[in-house]
């Protein structure tokens, strides 16, 4: 080998290499550089507005003010898991007494009846939306792929979907509440009226994108492959479990991240207003409360949520890229 092709290799590895290597720092910029530059801005922007806001509650929270309520809500936590502990450990011994008294004593144990933390709010609010969630799939992904088979019938169900798919949370609640009250009608319920409340309220705001998304997707698959089913000869539930899934999967899933969102919305919405345990409830009470920290409580919530919700919709995506034939979808 000369000695003008071996310089003609070196550079071309060395140029390789510092293609790869501005790739790489590329992508690190997008991913880690970029993102911490602009939440420093935000948070000095956030700084620098928070201290000309003075409301009646005193002066706007700023970062400082958020982050120590972040370490006073969790301080709160653990006291009042302490004092159920407690509250526990003193009915063992008071059953355990009793027993030895008259070993046919039947013992009790009393429910803790404490505020729930802001810790156990988040959960309440996860569960809850969770619930909802799910349950709007169960009803919105077979109406979205029925109305996405037929013509006629999403001619006949479109417009009921038009209807209803602007309609406010707040509107639906109080129907909600009086239909949950009348119905579910209980001694010892498995779970309480406001969980149920909550739950068909997200139900019935997050079916609709959906609905819409998944019809889409169904209507427009691909005419080879509704096709090759053709000649196939697949029947009704193979064809939908073979061809129809499988080529919506895409549209489906951006209908349920767009529920999912508007879910975890709808949710604080109707807590705020029912007052049924969760995030909602701890704003409002907050706001109620009044106190000077109220306001740094309720945007260290405002966080929170914000938080979650983004979590939500990357779980959703990362599911979407799992299930999905299309990586890139």
């Amino acid at each position: 080998m000369s000695l003008s092709a071996v310089k003609i290799n070196s550079s071309t590895i060395t140029e390789r290499l510092i293609k790869v290597a501005k790739n790489t720092l590329n992508k690190v910029t997008d991913m880690m550089l970029l993102p911490i530059v602009g939440i420093t801005i935000f948070l000095f922007v956030w700084s620098i507005t928070a201290q000309s806001i003075h409301t009646s509650l005193g002066e706007f929270p700023g970062p400082n003010a958020v982050v120590k309520q972040f370490s006073s809500l969790y301080d709160e936590h653990v006291i009042e898991r302490e004092k159920a502990e407690a509250f526990y450990n003193r009915q063992e011994k008071r059953n355990a007494a009793k027993l030895a008294k008259n070993p046919d004593y039947v013992t009790k144990i009393r429910a803790y009846t404490g505020k729930e933390t802001f810790l156990e709010q988040i959960i309440t609010s996860l569960m809850t939306v969770t619930a909802g969630f799910i349950f709007a799939v169960i009803i919105a992904v077979p109406l979205g792929i029925w109305m996405g088979l037929s013509k006629r019938i999403n001619s006949a169900f479109n417009p009921i979907v038009q209807i209803f798919k602007p309609v406010s949370p707040l509107a639906w609640l109080p129907l909600v509440t009086m239909v949950v009250s009348a119905l579910y009608v209980s001694d010892d319920p498995m779970v309480s009226k406001s969980f149920i409340t909550s739950m068909i309220t997200v139900s019935l705001c997050s079916l609709w994108p959906m609905v819409i998304n998944t019809s889409i997707g169904v209507s427009t698959i691909n005419n080879d492959l509704l096709n090759v089913s053709k000649v196939l000869r697949l029947p009704t539930l193979r064809h939908i479990q073979k061809i129809v899934l499988p080529a919506s999967i895409p549209m489906i899933f951006t209908g349920m991240r767009l529920s999912f969102g508007v879910a975890w919305m709808v949710l604080i919405a109707a807590e705020m207003l029912a007052q049924n345990p969760g995030l909602g409830k701890f704003v409002w009470d907050e706001f109620q409360n009044g106190s000077s920290s109220s306001l740094a409580r309720i945007m260290a919530a405002v966080i929170v949520i914000g938080f979650i919700g983004f979590l939500l919709d990357r779980v959703m995506l990362q599911i979407q890229q799992k299930v999905s034939w299309d990586k890139s979808s």
